[in-house]
Parts: C-alpha cells; structure tokens; sequence
C-alpha cells in the first residue's frame, strides 16, 4: 500500500471559500472566534453552524485525495491505537487504525492539513504514515474507550498498598495532608474519577470483600467490575472520600451521606457520596452528576410524538398536578427538569423543594431539604406557598402531609410537578391513597401520571439482525396485539466501540395516563380497583411494554433488552395474540435507527 508523503499547508478556510460553503465575511467572523477561543478552525465553523462536519469531512477527502473512514462502522484494534500515546491522540485529534504489511501505518485525522500533528506523529512512531479523514466527534468518542484507566488504577493501587505495608504512616493523617497531590490515594482516586467520566458512568461503587477489593462502575444501567487483591487500600479511599465531603472519618459504625464537586477533563462533576457499614469495612458508591452538560429538552427524551404531546399540554396548564413514577435510577429527574428548563422564563415563578439538589437551573429558586435540621418537604413545602410561586416541583412525594400539600397546592392556582416511587403509571393512584390521600384531592388535582424506564440501545456499529430466544419469543407472543410481515429483530455482537457490550447509550420508554372524568369519579369513590380496570381501557393510556417493543420493532433496542426492562411489567393490560414471526437471518441490513438522543 502506498504511503503518503508529508502534505504542504493547506488552509482550510479558503477551502471552504472556494467552493462556496461560506462566504469571506464569514470566514473572518469565525477567525476571529477562533482566536478567543483557540479552538481549531473547523470546530469553530461547526459550532457556528456554518458548515456541518459531515460536509467538512467530504471536503477533505475530496479536495486532498484521502479515503474518508467512518469509525462507528470500523472495527479497529485497541492495540493498534495505542501505538498513538494518548497525549498526542488528544492533542491532534488522530488515532492509529490499522498496520499495513509494508510497515506503514493508517491514521485517522480530523484535521489532515495539520502539518504539525504529521510531523510530530512521524517522528514518535518512526514509521511512514498514511492519512485518512475521520469525524473529530467519532474520533474522541474512539479514543474515550480505548484508552480506559484500568491498568492505571491497578498500577496505583499497588503502589498505595506497598506504602501501607512498608510504613508506619498514620493513615488519618495521610489522608488529611493537604500537601499531597501526588500520593498514591489521591492520584488513584483522581484517576478512577477520570476512567469514570471518560466512559460516561453514572455511579462508582467501592465494595471491600474478604480477600479483594472491588470497584464496579454502573455504565448504561448495568455495572462493570474491576477486581484488585490490594484489599488493604479500601480504608485509605474511605477515608480520603470523607475528608472531601466533609463526613466523619472516625466514624466507621453508622451510615453517613456527603457531597463534594470535583473537575474532571474540563468538566464539573458533582459527587454524591454514600457509606454504609458492610462484613468486610465500609461500602462507597458515588453518583456523578456533570453539571457542566446542557440540559436535556423534552423532545430528547425517547416520549412518542402522541406522549410528548400530552405531556406538554399538560405540563403548560396554569394548575394541577403531574406525577413522574418509575424506580431509583430510570430518569425521573431528568423528565422533571427537562420539563421545567421549558417552563423557565421571566414570567414564573418556579420553586424546586429536593433531596438534593442535582442540577443548579438559573432563575429557579432551589431548596434543598435537610431532616437534621427539620427542613422536611413538608416544612420547606408550606414555606415556598407562602412565596408565591405559579410552579412548585416536589422531588420526591414521601409522606402523607407532603402528598397532602402538594395535592391543595395544586387546586388552589398552582403547577405541581413530582415524583413517586412506583412501578407503572396504574399504580401511582393507589400509592396515593395508601399515603391517606384524600380521593376527593386526588380527583380535583391530578391531572397526568407519566412512568418511565431506561432501555440500552444497540450499539450503531455492531448492529445485527438476529433470531429471538424461544423465552423471548414466548414473551412476545403474550404481549403483542397485532400482525406484522416479515418482522426482524436486532442486536449487538459486540465490538470496541460498545466495550463488547452490544449497547451504547439509553433512551426512555414511557407509560402515559390523563385523568378523564370517569377515572376522576373512581377517585372519588377511592375506588383503586375500578380505577385500575377503566385506566387501562382508556384511550390516552399506552403501557411500557408497547411502547418498548416498538423501539425493538424499529431496531433501536434488542428484544432481549424489552423483557429484561419491563418484563415484570404486568402484561394483562395487553391483547394476546400468537404471532408468526419469519427472520431472515441471512439479512444483513443495518439501516441506521431514527435519530433519538440518549437520555
């Protein structure tokens, strides 16, 4: 294969000029930015909008002779990447992609006029270098999950347990000295926050056994486990955790919670930190919150155009309450805050009471509770009545005079929005009114129960038509009310990109329930079983296993990932119909899947 010799510099902005994709007025706009910022060039014009990076990678191609390679379709080898360091693969936005038998080495580079970034490479990898045009976003998203912070940690730990073992160190001290960035339990835990962030977790659990060490990492719902025999260092992470969220490190016999921000790779994390006694010492896990992203819009979110649309109607009417369900960890607060970042302008007043905080929103007057020193939801509730608010967001409805509050608030002139803990949307009410809500209250202010789950979507690049289990398609045929031809279902073999998981990303599958007249007089009698039978008759109700089959149907989540997430789901609210279901297997089309954001 023949390599390509170093290229004279060419410049991108009067590339873009000469073939009309902008004009010189804009093109000295974007220098100008670009100077502020010290960004390069063609991410300034993108994030602009000027140009797309789809037609500045074709430009590229074109005007320089270069393949252009798409990395979500390319199967590369985590070794061959990293004959890059991952310093320069950063810095130039390149990455090592395949040897060739002559020696040579394909690069991919999101910006191949980079003379510099040519030369430097030449020089650290001492070898002739052929380039092809890769998209900066795919290119970042590679390097993320190749270059992990496994063997870092491992490597940290180790030397952390031989400074346990070969000193007479005082660990309580150790741990408080300010003065040590660069010891052991401070640099693997800065690198453990960094692996985690890189990757997208959502939570780090530090669990100590009785002869190991584990560190698991909860990635799209499901955990990843790292397991180190330096058992001896749990302490000494404990500890240090503590001290950052200003918890009692003596204290090793009662649960304790805290909260600390760290910044991690440009970003601002905020870390909730929960220990708990265990057997073999203290168990950590911390929830990461970025509170440097941008906040999700409603139309992000997975709900169906029909959801959205009741969903929004509902959420812009001047009183009334609107529930958000499902359990710990499938979304709630994001639906919540996505919903206020719509409602949030100069003319309303929004009040949040939550335990805690998760995202800082700007005009929006957060309370954060705190039972220690009585500031209960109900307390904090009452109080911000009182401030004339037209939206009050509820975090959690825990208890009866919180549900009894929220439920007045919102029949005398305000928007209540909150969340419960419960299963389905169906099951809300009669969570309610075991509480000791009133029916009546129920029935004058509830206005919509939406529920929600979170459902993996299968990896764009290894995506794959497949046959379904028999208990797959035993759950199937039990659940699924129509005909349908020629059916095809996919799935995800596995591949760098996904860290062979087959997924990446999740989305949101929801379940949607107005309140009609004739559910409302079911409240009133606190008829929860009448309820439950009209509710499911009614024609704004669509449950969770329909909705996610769908996804399944359109080829954005596998069958496999449908039964796991709603198949506690009760399913007599479906039709059963037994289906023929032919699959090609020789089929390989792999049409990309509509374009949703994942949550």
């Amino acid at each position: 294969m023949a390599t390509t010799a170093p290229r004279k510099k060419i410049r991108l902005g009067d590339l873009l000029v000469e073939n009309n994709l902008i004009s010189e007025d804009q093109l000295m706009a974007a220098l100008a930015d670009q100077k502020k910022t010290g960004q390069k060039l063609g991410r300034t014009l993108i994030q602009k909008k000027l140009v797309t990076e789809q037609q500045l990678m074709e430009l590229l191609s074109t005007q320089l002779g270069l393949p252009f390679i798409n990395l979500k379709q390319y199967n590369y080898d985590k070794e061959t990447v990293r004959l890059i360091p991952e310093t320069l693969a950063r810095r130039y936005r390149v990455i090592a992609l395949k040897e060739n038998p002559d020696g040579s080495l394909l690069v991919g580079m999101a910006d191949p006029t980079d003379i510099f970034a040519y030369d430097e490479l030449s020089k650290v990898l001492k070898r002739d270098i052929q380039q092809a045009v890769v998209r900066e976003t795919d290119l970042l998203a590679a390097i993320d999950t190749v270059y992990r912070r496994t063997a870092d940690i491992s490597n940290l730990a180790e030397e952390l347990d031989d400074q346990l073992e070969t000193t007479d160190i005082d660990l309580n001290q150790m741990v408080q000295n300010e003065d040590v960035a660069n010891a052991p339990v401070v640099r693997l835990l800065q690198t453990l926050f960094e692996d985690a962030v890189q990757i997208g977790a959502s939570d780090i659990h530090i669990e100590p056994d009785e002869n190991v060490l584990r560190i698991r990492q909860r990635v799209d719902g499901v955990l990843q486990e790292q397991v180190m025999k330096e058992k001896r260092i749990a302490n000494a992470l404990v500890s240090r955790l503590k001290l950052m969220g200003g918890l009692n490190i003596s204290e090793r016999r009662i649960p304790q919670d805290g909260r600390f921000n760290i910044r991690v790779r440009d970003k601002s994390i905020d870390v909730r930190l929960s220990t708990m006694p265990v057997q073999y010492g203290e168990s950590v896990v911390m929830r990461l919150l970025d509170q440097s992203g941008d906040m999700l819009h409603l139309e992000q979110l997975g709900m169906t155009d029909d959801i959205l649309h009741h969903f929004r109607n509902q959420i812009h009417r001047p009183y009334g309450m609107v529930l958000v369900t499902g359990p710990t960890g499938s979304g709630k607060t994001t639906t919540l805050y996505a919903a206020l970042s719509e409602l949030n302008d100069a003319a309303k007043k929004i009040i949040t009471v939550e335990d805690p905080v998760e995202y800082r929103l700007p005009r929006i007057n957060q309370v954060q509770v705190n039972t220690r020193i009585d500031l209960t939801f109900a307390r904090v509730l009452r109080a911000a009545l009182r401030q004339d608010p037209d939206i009050v967001l509820v975090g959690e409805m825990r208890d009866q005079e919180t549900a009894q509050i929220g439920l007045r608030a919102s029949i005398t002139g305000h928007l209540v929005l909150s969340t419960l803990h419960t299963n389905d949307a169906i099951s809300s009410v009669s969570r309610l009114l075991d509480m000791g809500a009133e029916g009546y209250l129920l029935a004058g202010a509830l206005r919509a129960v939406v529920a929600q789950r979170l459902v993996r979507r299968i990896c764009g690049s290894c995506k794959t038509p497949y046959q379904p289990e028999p208990h797959e398609l035993a759950w199937l045929y039990n659940t699924l009310g129509e005909e349908i031809d020629e059916q095809r279902f996919y799935h995800g073999k596995g591949c760098p990109h996904c860290n062979n998981t087959g997924y990446q990303g999740r989305i949101g599958v929801f379940e949607y329930l107005e309140i009609d007249e004739d559910l409302a007089n079911a409240l009133r009698r606190e008829d929860s079983v009448e309820f439950t039978q009209q509710a499911r008759q009614s024609d704004s109700f669509r449950p969770f296993a329909r909705h996610a089959l769908d996804y399944a149907l359109q080829g954005i989540t596998s069958l496999e990932e449908v039964v796991r997430v709603t198949g506690t789901v009760d399913e007599a609210e479906l039709p059963r119909t037994v289906i023929p279901l032919p699959v090609d297997a020789d089929d390989t089309d792999t049409d990309p899947t509509p374009p949703h954001a994942p949550v």
